[in-house]
């Protein structure tokens, strides 16, 4: 029981940081997309590919490897008898794509290949408000509980 409790508090760590990099990097987007100079456009093209690689992909491998680990410690059983937890995975896993869709509008900008206005991003940047109010109540509510 110790060393799930270990493992859930580092899993939480982790999620922590990944959802800092969700909100963050659609904000540099925002800024990015407004900019008109080449020297502000280099910073941003640093800053998005240090917060991106730095920090969201170490803390999504070590989010998702962790949480397996967490349900694999349950057993079986546990994940086959928890609706909350199915529909928890499902929003997971939207926001995994939705972290490597970031990634992909990254690339443009470092291409210089930006499609997007500054608003598109700031929309963007709710997305993950309204994931985050889900996992949460989920996983303390754990409504549908059998």
């Amino acid at each position: 029981m110790i060393a799930y409790l270990w493992i859930k508090a580092f899993h939480l760590v982790f999620v922590v940081t990944w959802f800092a990099g969700l909100f963050y990097l659609p904000r540099l987007f925002v800024y990015h997309a407004m900019c008109d100079d080449t020297i502000s456009e280099a910073r941003f093209r640093i800053m998005e590919r240090k917060l991106y690689y730095g920090i969201m992909m170490p803390s999504i491998a070590l989010t998702i490897g962790l949480g397996l680990w967490l349900v694999a410690l349950r057993g079986h059983a546990w994940l086959t008898q928890t609706t909350w937890l199915h529909v928890k995975l499902a929003i997971v896993v939207a926001l995994v794509a939705y972290h490597f869709y970031l990634g992909q509008l990254r690339k443009a900008f470092a291409a210089g290949r930006n499609r997007h206005g500054h608003v598109f991003y700031r929309w963007l940047n709710e997305a993950p408000v309204l994931a985050l109010i889900a996992v949460v109540v989920l996983a303390v509510v754990k409504p549908w509980t059998v």
